[in-house]
């Protein structure tokens, strides 16, 4: 039997490749999909945390910040019509996913993100010149219809295109530009927020349209997936982006398996009806539970409320959007130590250690804020050295789900996944966070009034299942060439006994097929 949760490390396919820089250029155009769904993320606390927003927009929101300083700090935030303003996103980019999945498949992974991008923009801009909260709101809607395409197409088109033993780092790319879009919009909140006449915010929100037009503009350009265009059909031109993207002349294997592949996804008629088959199991499984407890982390309460959390424990506007700035920054450093170690330490040590991190550091922030703040959250006068720990504890937190939850969140569902159910069971991975992303930002600041610093311990109770799902269930998929991924499932001592003998019959009719195709 493999150790708890791992593979065999036997001989398995290696086809070759290199890292060219047609690839990397493509991996990285492709990764900027990424900016839209981080600016916004980086963005939508920063302008929360505004004044002159808070006074257009939400001035009871405005009163209770700026009323009597002895009412309880915890709740001057708890608006549902701000949290509306926050989540509407999530709940429009958990719909759009859905019909994503049906323009990736059909028509390719380009088109999903030149129409996330398309749509993305129209949100930037209504958001920006809005003058009602039902013009934020329908901006929030457009805005996350962009980015259920984008969240659908760009993952697949990473790993698709990455050669396997890079797929890991140039798939984090994704996440790098998810992390870098969050720091870019902490440090323009905090620029924007010192605009003279109150109007900042409108750059703040507006200012989207930047990272729309660079995904919209080079969805333009980039090469589609050779494995797309075979599910489509356009087999020489397959072949040949094939020998492009691996710098090789002789791509031969791959192709043909790649060809495999696809012959037996078309014998699938209703993909999202074979989701439910016992065989696909172990990926149904990644496919619900990871994004599900991706939320459950708390990073989200962390990212989006950056701002409103640190003004609500004491720090005053400018400061909060200064710290918001620092975990930006940490942010994107961590990723790059992801990029860096998750090809060669593997996934499920990034997952295991990042859940540990994140325990210790929610842990005390709790005890931090639990012990200044107490039940009834009157602070009274907050010492720096007390500003200095939370914000500390909080950036190793950050850095934890950085290297960790983070980047994997989005890469181990979109390579583990066979080409017949890929596009669907992808819309479900992204459905499923957005549906508990869209949740848990319904209702944080409602928690935070209500739980208080037990907030923390509530997410920090997740991290612990979180770790242990991960330990015994999750095998390691470095290494594995996507098309040749069902080998850990097989070899997995929970989830082989799901990969069944009709499962084993159709590999063997494909590689039968695949010696066929090889003959002619």
């Amino acid at each position: 039997m493999p150790a708890v949760g791992g593979i065999p490390t036997g001989p398995g396919k290696e086809y070759p490749g290199n890292l060219t820089p047609y690839v990397i250029v493509t991996c990285v155009v492709a990764a900027m999909g990424g900016l839209i769904f981080g600016y916004d993320i980086g963005i939508s606390g920063g302008v929360t945390s505004m004044d002159p927003f808070l006074l257009k927009f939400f001035p009871k929101v405005y009163r209770s910040k700026h009323g009597d300083s002895s009412t309880n700090q915890y709740c001057q935030y708890n608006s549902q019509t701000l949290t509306m303003f926050t989540s509407s996103l999530y709940l429009a980019a958990l719909l759009s996913s859905l019909v994503a999945s049906t323009v990736t498949r059909k028509f390719g992974r380009k088109p999903s993100m030149l129409l996330g991008g398309l749509l993305f923009f129209a949100g930037a801009l209504l958001n920006g010149f809005a003058q009602a909260v039902w013009m934020l709101i329908v901006g929030r809607i457009l805005l996350g219809f962009g980015i259920g395409f984008a969240n659908q197409s760009v993952p697949l088109y990473l790993s698709e295109t990455a050669p396997y033993k890079y797929r890991g780092a140039l798939n984090i790319g994704f996440q790098l530009s998810i992390t870098v879009g969050i720091l870019v919009a902490n440090v323009l909140n905090y620029f924007f927020a010192k605009i003279h006449g109150g109007w900042g915010w409108r750059l703040s929100l507006g200012g989207a349209i930047v990272p729309a037009i660079i995904l919209t503009v080079g969805s333009l350009f980039l090469p589609d997936t050779p494995n797309s265009l075979i599910e489509r059909g356009n087999m020489e031109d397959a072949r040949e982006k094939l020998k492009r993207i691996r710098g090789l002349e002789n791509v031969d294997e791959e192709f043909n398996d790649l060809v495999m592949a696809s012959e037996l996804s078309k014998q699938v008629e209703h993909p999202w009806r074979n989701l439910l088959q016992r065989k696909y199991r172990p990926h149904m499984a990644v496919a619900t539970l990871i994004p599900f407890f991706q939320q459950f982390t708390g990073i989200n309460v962390i990212m989006f409320y950056a701002p409103v959390l640190f003004n609500t424990i004491g720090f005053g506007d400018n400061a909060s959007l200064m710290s918001s700035v620092i975990t930006g920054l940490v942010n994107v450093i961590a990723t790059l130590v992801s990029i860096y170690g998750v090809d060669k330490w593997g996934r499920r040590f990034l997952f295991l250690e990042g859940g540990a991190q994140m325990l210790i550091c929610q842990i005390i922030v709790a005890a931090c804020i639990g012990a200044k703040f107490g039940i009834n959250g009157n602070p009274g006068e907050l010492p720096n050295w007390y500003a200095i720990v939370v914000v500390l504890f909080i950036c190793i937190y950050v850095a934890a789900f950085a290297w960790s939850w983070g980047p994997l969140g989005w890469l181990v569902p979109s390579e583990v996944f066979p080409l017949e159910i890929r596009s669907a069971a992808q819309s479900i991975n992204v459905s499923v966070n957005m549906v508990f992303t869209f949740l848990v930002a319904q209702i944080f600041l409602n928690m935070l009034c209500h739980l208080k610093f037990g907030l923390f311990l509530f997410f920090a109770f997740f991290v612990v299942v979180m770790t242990i799902y991960i330990y015994y269930f999750l095998p390691e998929t470095k290494n594995i060439p996507i098309e040749e991924m069902n080998q850990v499932w097989r070899s997995h001592w929970f989830w082989a006994k799901f990969m069944t003998e009709e499962f084993s019959n159709g590999n063997v009719e494909m590689l039968k097929g695949g010696q066929a195709l090889k003959n002619v």
